[in-house]
């Protein structure tokens, strides 16, 4: 693979593990009430990281391209992942 980058769990505890109802969205979120604890602005840097997330759930972008890519400003992308977390 050319351009390959070596990744590594920042905290293997958090590994994300596939439930086994699985759809392409985690069932939970609509389950446990997860919609109207977040902005729009949150879920959209939810699902974009989803989207471009590897088979370990890992995604690698910076601060500054999801800025770009989602149209938010850095308290903005910092509030929504704050949001998620």
């Amino acid at each position: 693979m050319k351009g390959s980058m070596k990744k590594r769990l920042l905290n293997p505890q958090r590994l994300r593990k596939v439930p086994p109802q699985f759809s392409w969205v985690d069932h939970r979120l609509v389950r446990e009430n997860y919609f109207p604890r977040c902005d729009h602005s949150s879920w959209t840097l939810y699902l974009f990281l989803v989207s471009v997330a590897d088979v370990d759930g890992l995604s690698y972008y910076s601060d500054a391209s999801l800025m770009r890519r989602l149209k938010m400003d850095d308290l903005q992308l910092s509030a929504s992942r704050r949001q998620l977390i």
